[in-house]
């Protein structure tokens, strides 16, 4: 989608889409716009609804945007005409922007019409919409300069549209290789390094706990590092490490899953978080040192397979109990942590994975788990998520929770064998392998990374994690 910016409708043709706040008058209030004029119907602008008018040969969308207004309703409004409206757009669109829009506002209303194009039928044979067309150009109807912000806009949303595919498709198809030339071609276009360990490199860097759940697949484990560095020399650059999880699908291991276990495509949406945020904030120029780590993997079944009371050996060294190999997240974080704070010392770290169910039966759908000892990243983080709709909420890591993780043959294991505080457990799991980072955070994310919603009749990809760790790292 490319944009072009306009003053006035002379002799245009087309669809006009405007933004309507609701009016706290019950009577019927004519709504002017430009010659047209809505006298004859009742429209308040009440949030979820609109209405069209014909006029001259053009296709009038009034959309009601309530009276709260904040940037996840106003992307969810948008993304909404653009998905159930885009038939009747036609090949020339243009969007009036109300003065009382902040340059976020107009942020989330061209991500959501981007973000609306998603189609979830990958392996459909359909026909393309021109506003589906990467030439398709949306005329912005308005007095003042928005195109920086507008530039940004779909940059974001290209980049959750990437996110979004890279969960949806099948895991026949996004397998650890798919990843790892997807990291590969990306970081050519938009301009950061990558390294890609195989097997053999893995197996060379002591990446054990990596290995051990990967062993099973015939999907040859990846992984994946990449560098973002600013073109542009830039004095005191903050270097911040994320890591992600790679599990392209899980089954559990010999620990198998008895239910939930068709979802479980989604369980490398904390990888795929990292990869989009990647390609936005190398998009963006951001001035900021990034290393991130995917270690991309997939956890099946087979002779080979992981043992519950094996004990393997992980990258620093320390020695893991496996209680339950369906608790495999965990290892290849442990080892992507590990190897992130040894190899490339990042002065500010946040890993980011659907780790737990316990996560989503403390918080349901509306937010992630935040688990962190620094509070200038508590803080900031959640109020990054708040302004975007991304929400966090903290959860403690005290040291009562230690012995959940204490073992008796190896340093640490896996998973406490009890059905209690399963999110937490696992996050003082994660925090062993930190080196007492002063500065790290993980991010549960099994509840809001993958769902149900309006857009789609089975569940699918959010793209969560994308736009919060950018927008986190501009506020550092």
């Amino acid at each position: 989608m490319k944009t072009k910016q306009i003053a006035h409708l002379e002799n245009y043709s087309g669809t006009i889409l405007i933004p309507v706040f609701e009016t706290n008058s019950k009577s019927i209030i004519p709504i002017k716009f430009e010659d047209v004029e809505i006298s004859s119907k009742v429209f308040f602008g009440k949030k979820d609804t609109h209405y069209l008018a014909e006029y001259k040969g053009n296709t009038y969308i009034f959309i009601g945007l309530g009276k709260a207004i904040d940037y996840k309703s106003i992307k969810t409004i948008f993304r909404r005409i653009a998905a159930k409206e885009i038939e009747s757009f036609g090949k020339n669109v243009a969007l009036f922007i109300p003065k009382q829009f902040s340059t976020e506002l107009v942020e989330a209303t061209i991500s959501g019409l981007l973000l609306g194009t998603y189609d979830l039928g990958h392996y459909k044979i359909k026909e393309t919409h021109p506003f589906l067309n990467d030439h398709f150009e949306l005329e912005i109807l308005s007095n003042n300069d928005y195109s920086a912000t507008i530039n940004r806009a779909i940059k974001i949303a290209r980049a959750q549209l990437e996110t979004l595919s890279l969960v949806d498709l099948p895991p026949n198809k996004v397998t650890p290789k798919y990843l790892a030339n997807w990291a590969v071609d990306k970081g050519a276009k938009y301009g950061f390094e990558v390294e890609v360990l195989g097997l053999e490199a893995c197996q060379i860097q002591g990446l054990g706990a990596f290995l051990a759940v990967g062993k099973a697949s015939q999907n040859e484990p990846q992984f994946i590092i990449m560098k973002y560095t600013p073109k542009e020399s830039i004095p005191n650059l903050k270097h911040v490490g994320f890591v992600g999880k790679g599990i392209t699908f899980d089954t559990g291991g010999l620990n198998i899953k008895t239910a939930g276990m068709l979802e479980m495509k989604c369980d490398m949406a904390g990888g795929a978080a990292v990869f989009g945020a990647m390609q936005l904030i190398a998009d963006l120029q951001l001035a900021v040192k990034i290393t991130a780590i995917v270690p991309c993997a997939e956890n099946s079944v087979d002779s080979r397979s992981l043992l519950p009371s094996d004990v393997i050996h992980s990258y620093s060294g320390n020695s893991i109990e496996i209680i339950d190999t369906d608790a495999e997240g965990r290892l290849i974080l442990a080892d992507g942590l590990s190897y992130l704070i040894k190899n490339f010392q990042p002065e500010y770290i946040i890993d980011i994975a659907t780790l737990t169910g316990s996560s989503m039966g403390t918080f349901g759908h509306e937010c992630a788990a935040l688990f962190t000892n620094n509070e200038t990243i508590s803080k900031k983080i959640q109020e990054t998520g708040d302004a975007i709709g991304e929400r966090l909420w903290p959860l403690p890591l005290w040291e009562a929770y230690k012995q959940d993780i204490e073992s008796d043959i190896a340093d640490v294991k896996n998973y406490s064998g009890k059905p209690l505080a399963g999110a937490i457990t696992a996050a003082k799991f994660l925090e062993y392998f930190t080196q007492e980072h002063p500065a790290w955070a993980h991010l549960d994310i099994a509840g809001v990374a993958f769902g149900d919603d309006e857009f789609a009749k089975s569940k699918h990809a959010t793209a969560y994690g994308v736009h919060l760790l950018t927008q986190f790292i501009e506020q550092l």
